[in-house]
């Protein structure tokens, strides 16, 4: 059985008529599941949580924030809790989506057909970029293998194999989640995609970012530079690896 969890930060209340209306639009049983503050965990588990150097390599380049921290300490919390129960696939959906539900629905019935196969499949609310192979297609919907996995975690169907496989290999984490998620070498688990998704991003309508920090021009401008180099790196990886 699949069930459906919706990842809501508590304090985030400008958010919560949009979750609600989330709720109704699930194509499976659907509950509300409290997002980690990062600024609010324990001090003690956040530091057991965040790596004292690279877990992986390319290493990230940037400090992890405390939003980001509470992003993937969410998204572990759901991973951990499929294992616990044996909730044999999950959709997982951030509170910042807006859900066409007749397209929704068609994508994710597309994605259930393999979810026990592939483990992992993303509902973007971006256009994939190729390269990318396509693994089946259904009318006007394609499942695809993206080279270089998009970031972003709006919207995926993940199996309880993948939940267990990506909760092992996150007991310590060195970058955000979806920087993770694109490292499947180290992994096991190669994120796929259902093109187009119906899913689209509503961060500012649904109250902003819970997320980004703020930046001076300079700093702005040193983190491009280091993004880009590390982007390369990971594209690299992602075509040598795949």
């Amino acid at each position: 059985m699949t069930e459906t969890f919706i990842i809501h930060l508590e304090r985030a209340s400008a958010r919560r008529p949009h979750v609600d209306a989330m709720v109704q639009k699930s194509p499976y049983p659907a509950q509300i599941w409290p997002a980690c503050d990062g600024a609010k965990m324990d001090p003690a588990e956040r530091a057991n949580l965040i790596a004292d150097a690279a877990v992986f390599q390319p290493a990230y380049p940037f400090a992890l924030s405390m939003g980001e921290v509470g992003c993937f300490e969410s998204h572990r919390s759901v991973w951990r809790h499929m294992v616990e129960n044996r909730i044999e696939s999950a959709l997982i959906l951030e509170d910042d989506v807006a859900i066409d539900v007749a397209a929704f629905r068609h994508a994710v019935e597309l994605a259930q057909s393999h979810v026990a196969e592939l483990g992992y499949i993303q509902f973007q609310v971006r256009t994939v970029k190729a390269p990318f192979a396509v693994v089946s297609q259904a009318g006007p919907l394609a499942l695809i293998r993206p080279q270089v996995v998009p970031l972003r975690t709006s919207a995926q169907l993940v199996s309880l194999a993948a939940a267990q496989r990506l909760l092992a290999a996150s007991e310590q984490i060195d970058r955000p989640v979806d920087g993770f998620l694109q490292m499947f070498w180290e992994t096991g688990v190669h994120p796929h995609c259902v093109v187009p998704s119906g899913v689209s991003d509503l961060t500012a309508e649904a109250g902003g970012s819970t997320v980004s920090r703020k930046r001076t021009l300079w700093q702005k401008l040193i983190a491009a530079a280091k993004r880009w180099t590390y982007r390369s790196q990971i594209a690299t990886l992602s075509r040598t690896r795949g």
